[in-house]
């Protein structure tokens, strides 16, 4: 018999509410025992709450889980945050200071000097910013980044370990489902771009700083490194494109940095993590690959996509990546995280164990 953890989901209504259920379904360490949401889903069964809006049917095992509100003294061991950060901050300080450790999707405490910014490929070291916290003797935050970020700094660390990497232009075709639901107005994107998408930009100019850095004895040490991002909507429903152009502090051909991809190493890879992909990145040669509709899903999602590698006109090398924007970008990558801190003895049962 081997212990499940009971997991709680904050916000479990919502679009990234939706896909932690759909990612935890069945997974092998973590059971759902409460699904919060507003006064407002408070007491309905998680079925009549929800406008379900993943690509198969609501899980039977919490179709009936009655929905429970959003503040501790839920039953569980541990929460996902899929709160929207306008509510975010105040909700998971709350968690924390209660003793629940806190997987958050949220931007709220992404750039907190003792939070951990985690992508366990990337930073797994940065887990140790947890023994820094102080709100309360068993509760801690740890963040995964923002959606587009993922996709930027898994790309950029095997740049960075092999050449050093000094300025970053990124141009990004950001899918739909990024944007929640309802999202954006149909009106506004059906054989359209907007190329603006609210505060997205500042998350790429600041988060490689801090996944990129390295772990010092006052924190964190931010990757010196310069971001010039722009960020489009595109009528695409999963997958994020970013289109980056990089500086390398040592010079390399296209054939050199392709190497780079094909022989990164995962740090975590002798972990056997559920959530981890086969392989982190995907080099792809033809010039028309990858593409959102057929490349997003690779690796269940957890896979990044590079292709179209060469020399860059203006900097070093240009390349496009793609990542999935509610899998690896959200969800997923929360859950990985959360596995992470299972493997490195940071999550443990708060009250009596449920067995599988």
């Amino acid at each position: 018999m081997r212990t499940k953890y009971r997991v709680g989901i904050l916000g479990a209504t919502g679009a990234v509410g939706q896909k932690f259920v759909e990612i935890l379904d069945g997974h092998p360490w973590f059971e759902i025992t409460a699904l919060a949401a507003s006064e407002r889903s408070a007491g309905k069964r998680y079925k009549d709450a929800t406008n379900w809006i993943g690509s198969t049917p609501i899980p039977a095992s919490v179709a009936d889980q009655v929905v429970v509100h959003g503040t501790p003294g839920i039953d569980c061991d541990f929460v996902f945050s899929g709160l929207p950060g306008g509510i975010a901050g105040e909700v998971e300080r709350s968690f924390a200071e209660a003793g629940y450790p806190v997987i958050s999707n949220a931007r709220n405490y992404r750039m907190v000097d003792n939070v951990p910014l985690l992508i366990p490929e990337v930073n797994p070291d940065h887990i140790a910013l947890i023994d820094t916290q102080t709100f309360s003797d068993d509760g801690f935050i740890v963040t995964n980044p923002n959606c587009s970020t993922v996709g930027l700094v898994c790309a950029l660390k095997p740049l960075m370990d092999a050449f050093g990497v000094e300025i970053v232009q990124v141009t990004t075709l950001q899918a739909l489902s990024g944007a929640g639901y309802p999202g954006v107005s149909s009106l506004d994107i059906l054989g359209n771009v907007v190329p603006f998408i609210g505060g997205e930009e500042d998350k790429l100019v600041n988060e490689p700083k801090k996944l990129l850095g390295t772990l010092g004895n006052a924190g964190i040490d931010m990757a010196d490194i310069t971001v010039s991002p722009q960020c489009n909507r595109v009528p695409v429903l999963d997958g994020h494109m970013l289109c980056i152009s990089a500086k390398l502090r040592t010079s390399a051909t296209p054939e050199e940095v392709r190497a780079a991809f094909l022989g990164f190493k995962s740090p975590i890879a002798d972990l056997d993590l559920p959530t981890e992909p086969e392989q982190l990145l995907q080099v792809f040669d033809a010039p028309h690959q990858p593409q959102p509709r057929r490349h997003a899903a690779h690796g269940r999602g957890m896979t990044v996509s590079i292709g179209r590698i060469r020399d860059c006109e203006v900097l070093d090398v240009k390349f496009v990546a793609l990542v999935h924007n509610t899998v690896r970008g959200a969800a997923g990558g929360a859950v990985l995280n959360a596995e992470l801190l299972v493997k490195k003895g940071y999550l443990k049962p708060r009250h009596a164990a449920v067995t599988a």
